[in-house]
């Protein structure tokens, strides 16, 4: 806003309505300025409205498309690894008819078929990063095993696995199933 000011020697009559004359004018040169600087306002709040509104548009459709992708990632996850056992299964599904049919009838010929069908299984589940764990001869460890019973031996240093009644499996590094063993402890324990 800029400042206007008159002063006027005020010596006769005339010069009073000389002086009205320009307080009127610095009045509206004032109520200009100012309607200017709000409609400048104006202008700006509805440009950012506008902005906000586009944002807000902007996020929801992308909300919208990270939530449909979402849901087809979960919904075909599986995908990869069932291509890839689709061969191992039906390998297995012509192994049974085929015992089945009666046209294997000796027992070497299915147990080459069914250790060919178990290696390729297992080199499936290796590829995707599967391992077994196997503790046996080493000492307990619980992040990598179950312990079912402790078995006292003399000949064996005590907390030694000694036997694994089911593997376990870590998938890239991480534990998913425990290896279930038995532990020995010392000759003279009850346990």
């Amino acid at each position: 806003m800029s400042k206007h000011k008159n002063t006027i020697n005020v010596r006769d009559g005339n010069k009073h309505k000389e002086k009205e004359e320009i307080t009127d004018n610095v009045a509206e040169d004032i109520t200009e300025q100012v309607d200017e600087e709000t409609t400048d306002e104006n202008s700006e709040v509805n440009k950012l409205k506008d902005l906000l509104l586009r944002k807000a548009a902007e996020f929801e459709n992308y909300k919208r498309r990270t939530d449909s992708e979402i849901a087809s990632i979960s919904k075909y996850a599986s995908e990869r690894i069932i291509k890839e056992l689709l061969p191992v299964y039906d390998d297995l599904q012509r192994s049974i008819e085929s015992v089945n049919k009666g046209e294997t009838k000796d027992f070497e010929t299915l147990q080459k078929g069914v250790n060919l069908i178990y290696d390729k299984f297992k080199t499936v589940l290796e590829k995707e990063g599967l391992t077994e764990i196997n503790t046996v001869g080493q000492e307990f460890d619980v992040e990598l095993s179950t312990a079912l019973m402790l078995i006292p031996k003399d000949d064996v240093k005590p907390h030694t696995v000694l036997e694994s009644f089911e593997k376990g499996y870590k998938l890239n590094g991480k534990v998913i199933r425990h290896e279930k063993v038995l532990v020995s402890t010392d000759g003279e324990s009850n346990n």
